[in-house]
């Protein structure tokens, strides 16, 4: 994990890998428990048994903003980001979803630092990301995510 303790030190890494997340597990609980979240219960999401025979995917698949949703998670498990008062999710940027998340699929983040830039004392970060799928060549979503950072 990269440990940033200050402005400079992220800007230290300025268009570098930063890394990738651990794989996670997309099962068909997370994808319930998220369509509950979010009143989308579309049948390509949560009915099992109809996406076995009319799905393409022979299988239910995720929300993509399921997927979406997944990246702080999955970026907390790349970078630690040290000495903020506080982090704001301040957007996206070219976000494109690729291929969608077959249910019982791993995902993971992979990161690069795109841009960085001092806002009058918060450090804006903009994060080159994909979010890959075991086994898959093309990702689930790509694009720019951009984060503020409130250093102390």
């Amino acid at each position: 994990m990269l440990v940033i303790n200050s402005y400079d030190d992220f800007a230290s890494h300025l268009g570098e890998d930063l890394g990738a997340s651990d794989w996670l597990l997309v099962d068909q609980e997370r994808i319930n428990l998220f369509a509950d979240a979010t009143l989308d219960h579309q049948w390509i999401h949560v009915d099992t048994e109809r996406a076995k025979t009319e799905s393409q995917y022979g299988t239910t698949i995720a929300h993509g903003y399921l997927t979406l949703s997944l990246l702080p998670y999955m970026w907390d498990q790349i970078v630690d980001v040290r000495n903020i008062r506080m982090l704001v999710n301040y957007g996206m940027d070219r976000m494109k979803f690729g291929i969608p998340v077959v249910t019982g699929s791993r995902i993971r983040l992979v990161t690069k630092l795109h841009n960085i830039e001092n806002l009058r004392g918060i450090c804006k970060a903009e994060i080159d990301f994909k979010i890959e799928i075991e086994g898959q060549r093309k990702p689930a979503l790509q694009g720019i995510a951009s984060f503020l950072y409130y250093f102390v």
